[in-house]
């Protein structure tokens, strides 16, 4: 099957039974969870790449929302990346990432909705790279990880603690894409010396073996967000 993207008209992959399937977006932090999540637990899926602006019609009925990722399993449909992977947490017991303490596993998830306003300060600053409130945008992005910086200094090498857990792999795709920002865009959304412990956090966790199996360089990541910017988004940049 094609790495490249589907695009409205294409048709559809026929599905193969008992295969789990992923329909996601090469460069998608989101899809990019799940990803993670299913190189860690070693389970064998095929994947079907879309384009987001001119989504297969075929697509919309997997996901009226027209979001990646999406899984399908025997007819089984699940989407959104947190509910993903916790599906398939529930399914594969293997390698399991889910804290046992049911407080803990609380405070994962009050601490991935912190993270939300961090994603929602970087969207925005992205946006505005180019324009007046650049700094003020900057700046936004800087306080809105500082909790996420008291936590991961709080918790060890990882959210986990020793290893990775399910929220390391929640947060980390954003996080990932923050090199390329600084390089290529010359603006430093986690500046060393305001937010240490995440930046080591974020070395770390590119030495994880489902993070490295699924990660792509500051490169790809410049060059994609620059095709984004252009409005002529390439989703099959480097194939």
């Amino acid at each position: 099957m094609t790495e490249k993207a589907y695009i409205k008209g294409s048709a559809f992959p026929p599905l193969v039974d008992g295969k789990l399937r992923l329909y996601s977006m090469r460069l998608c932090p989101y899809a990019q969870r799940t990803r993670i999540m299913l190189a860690h637990k070693k389970i064998p899926y095929e994947t079907v790449n879309i384009n987001l602006k001119e989504k297969p019609e075929w697509f919309l009925e997997k996901n009226p929302l027209g979001m990646v990722p999406v899984l399908e399993h025997d007819g089984k449909i699940v989407y959104e990346s947190a509910i993903c992977n916790e599906y398939l947490e529930d399914i594969h017991k293997q390698n399991s990432v889910t804290p046992t303490d049911p407080y803990r596993r609380a405070r994962d998830k009050m601490l991935l909705e912190m993270n939300s306003k961090f994603t929602t300060a970087y969207y925005k600053a992205l946006r505005g790279l180019k324009g007046e409130d650049a700094n003020s945008l900057i700046e936004a992005v800087h306080a809105s990880l500082v909790p996420l910086e008291k936590a991961i200094g709080e918790r060890g090498n990882f959210y986990g603690g020793d290893k990775p857990s399910m929220l390391d792999f929640l947060l980390y795709p954003h996080y990932e894409r923050i090199e390329g920002i600084r390089t290529g865009f010359h603006a430093d959304f986690m500046p060393m010396d305001k937010l240490p412990k995440l930046n080591a956090w974020v070395s770390r966790m590119q030495t994880v073996p489902a993070v490295k199996e699924t990660m792509f360089d500051a490169q790809t990541h410049i060059d994609f967000y620059k095709s984004y910017g252009s409005g002529k988004t390439d989703y099959d940049i480097g194939l």
